[in-house]
């Protein structure tokens, strides 16, 4: 059955129009007028479109099946971690911690709920995901093909979160630290946005990838329906850096637009030691088990974001270690919810 509803896709997509073919009378074409075969196709058009869903994905499918879904056509590639790699398709989905080597407590359950709520969007003809680079830049810097933002919409004109997984800049989590947070956020009514950075070329190039993207949002925020005031940025271990330095330094000193910073910063698990003299407010969690950004890196730039005055708010999880995403099933479950809280009461603080 499940070869069938493959098969179904493929010769959807490969024959265009092909819900008019399989739905149009069989009748002889003599037989009907010019006018009326319009209607007929028009009507099996239709009618063929609101029939159609492109399936959900389940642990148990593959890594083919996610890589050659429809609704994820052209861009499937930049939903998985590394760059350039040749994956192994007969991979269950359930088993995709395996390529995510600095992550733990990966729920096959949450990552295969975040694909499927793209699905869901695709089937409504919503637009899931942007590349915000062109064609032309692309050909001048073929990096930038892997680049991009995936789209969770929450209410029309809300403002918007940018999320930034981690991976240690040399791969990027999106399946467990972007696209499930950015369920969860969406669930709240904002509009956030999993942004795929170029990784194995450091800090500071992905850095301007996020830049580039926080810039492009706001030049189309009008027909992406997103709000441009406060704003938020999320990132995890290394996409936490990421979000820091632009909470730091601002969106222009990346290479973007002259932008306000952020009006929040999330930062899970990580550390990050410049502090200016107006840093935005920061959501700061981290496990006590975590190895790779102890606690006290954490608590060392929660203690200077406070001497400043800098709105902080910390969560210390115990029992968790490093990359635990939205912590499902720990102690740090509920944190993105108290990151949301957090950040509607910066907004309500704002003019």
């Amino acid at each position: 059955m499940k070869k069938a509803r493959w098969l179904f896709h493929a010769r959807k997509l490969a024959g265009g129009m092909l819900p008019v073919l399989i739905a149009s009378p069989c009748s002889d074409a003599s037989e009907v007028s010019p006018a009326s075969a319009d209607k007929a196709a028009v009507h099996a058009t239709q009618k063929g479109r609101a029939a159609f869903r492109y399936p959900h994905l389940r642990a148990d499918d593959r890594l083919g099946d996610l890589l050659n879904h429809p609704a994820f056509e052209g861009f499937s590639h930049r939903m998985l971690p590394w760059d350039g790699r040749a994956y192994d398709e007969a991979m269950p989905l359930k088993d995709i911690d395996r390529l995510l080597p600095y992550h733990t407590h990966v729920e096959p359950a949450v990552v295969v709920a975040a694909l499927n709520r793209m699905v869901d969007d695709a089937n409504a003809g919503r637009t899931v995901f942007y590349d915000f680079h062109t064609e032309e830049e692309k050909r001048v810097n073929p990096a930038w093909r892997h680049t991009g933002l995936f789209f969770f919409r929450g209410q029309p004109g809300a403002p918007f979160a940018v999320i930034a997984p981690g991976g240690g800049f040399s791969y990027v989590g999106s399946v467990h630290e972007g696209f499930p947070y950015a369920e969860e956020i969406s669930k709240q009514g904002f509009n956030a946005f999993v942004l795929k950075y170029r990784a194995g070329q450091g800090g500071r190039v992905a850095t301007e990838d996020l830049a580039t993207a926080v810039s492009y949002i706001f030049q189309n925020a009008r027909s992406l329906q997103v709000g441009t005031g406060g704003y938020s940025l999320w990132g995890s271990s290394a996409g936490a850096r990421m979000a820091a330095a632009i909470g730091s330094r601002g969106i222009a000193s990346f290479g973007g637009s002259p932008l306000p910073k952020p009006s929040l910063v999330v930062m899970a698990y990580t550390g990050h030691s410049e502090v200016t003299a107006s840093e935005p407010p920061t959501f700061v969690v981290v496990g006590d088990r975590d190895g790779i950004a102890p606690p006290a890196a954490m608590e060392t730039r929660v203690a200077a974001l406070r001497r400043i005055g800098t709105p902080v708010e910390y969560h210390r999880y115990p029992g968790v270690g490093h990359g635990f995403g939205t912590g499902q099933g720990t102690s740090a479950q509920s944190w993105i919810a108290q990151a949301v809280r957090f950040w509607e009461k910066e907004i309500k603080k704002s003019p």
